[in-house]
């Protein structure tokens, strides 16, 4: 078998799809329906696009309630276990506060523009029921965002997988999702990214099947004073983290993967402890470049 390798951008991430296949029709014809799967996702859920679902959503906050189908209202429902598991730190409707931050810009808002943000932020302030969603305050916002890629990166692995794929992996912007090892049964080595040089990597980690996903300070960013502000805001503070440079963390999906690294790096100094306690495997670097492993 050959080792195909399919790039393409996809969620704004530079993304890439690798199979192993008899041949070059088989791998590009799977790659493509894998695609067309990340691609449908993102026009579903995006928040850029006014006629998604999450943006109907969005429009009608203060409203009247909208219907979703039973994918969205897995999500919903997902979304709502993170709420509850991150003792409400992962909340899918912090995402206004990036009407206040804008990390292409090194200006850190006033504490008055933050505030009224502040006040609609909360998914016990979300109704659902009968298969419909409400957000209650005029200005509230649902994002998607904080697992978007990560259900992607699952779906795509899914499609390949159905389609006969045993060996390869999906990697969108990052976000994981192995299908299988190598055809010679050995494990892809995934490299870490150093949080600090963008050209180099921390450490290499051998996966046969799993996912992967990192969060980190050093996405979107700025640095001003001597300090630096990144896009993973606390939802209570309406301020980024600053305990950790990166988690990554390896689960059986990019989904489970994604949202632990994510709370792990809003739980800051007590973020390891929420790792272990879910019985992950993790590398983490804290803001003075120590490192943190459990494998």
């Amino acid at each position: 078998m050959t080792i195909y390798r399919f790039e393409f951008k996809a969620m704004a991430s530079s993304s890439e799809i690798v199979v192993a296949a008899d041949a070059r029709n088989i791998a590009e014809s799977v790659a493509r329906q894998a695609v067309e799967e990340v691609s449908r996702i993102e026009k579903k859920y995006s928040r850029y696009h006014p006629d998604t679902i999450v943006s109907r959503i969005n429009a009608a906050a203060g409203g009247d309630p909208v219907p979703y189908d039973e994918e969205t209202g897995s999500l919903l429902g997902y979304a709502d276990a993170l709420y509850e598991t991150s003792g409400g730190l992962f909340d899918i409707t912090s995402g206004v506060l990036r009407r206040a931050w804008d990390f292409s810009k090194a200006s850190v808002p006033d504490p008055d523009l933050l505030r009224p943000l502040l006040d609609l932020i909360g998914w016990e302030k979300v109704e659902r029921r009968d298969n419909t969603v409400r957000l209650t305050l005029a200005g509230m916002q649902l994002d998607f965002g904080g697992f978007g890629k990560e259900y992607a990166a699952d779906r795509a692995a899914a499609v390949l997988h159905m389609q006969g794929i045993r060996y390869g992996y999906v990697n969108l912007g990052g976000d994981i999702r192995v299908i299988g090892p190598k055809p010679g049964g050995e494990p892809w080595m995934i490299g870490i990214q150093d949080p600090r040089q963008k050209n180099r990597t921390v450490a290499s980690i051998p996966l046969y099947t799993g996912a992967l996903t990192t969060s980190g300070d050093y996405e979107r960013y700025f640095v001003t004073g001597g300090r630096r502000y990144c896009h993973v805001i606390n939802p209570r503070t309406g301020y980024p983290v600053t305990y950790w440079q990166s988690v990554t963390v390896l689960a059986q999906s990019a989904f489970t993967a994604g949202s632990r690294s994510t709370i792990a790096m809003l739980k800051e100094g007590e973020g390891l402890a929420f790792l272990e306690k879910n019985g992950l495997k993790y590398m983490a670097i804290d803001s003075l470049g120590e490192m943190y492993y459990r494998n």
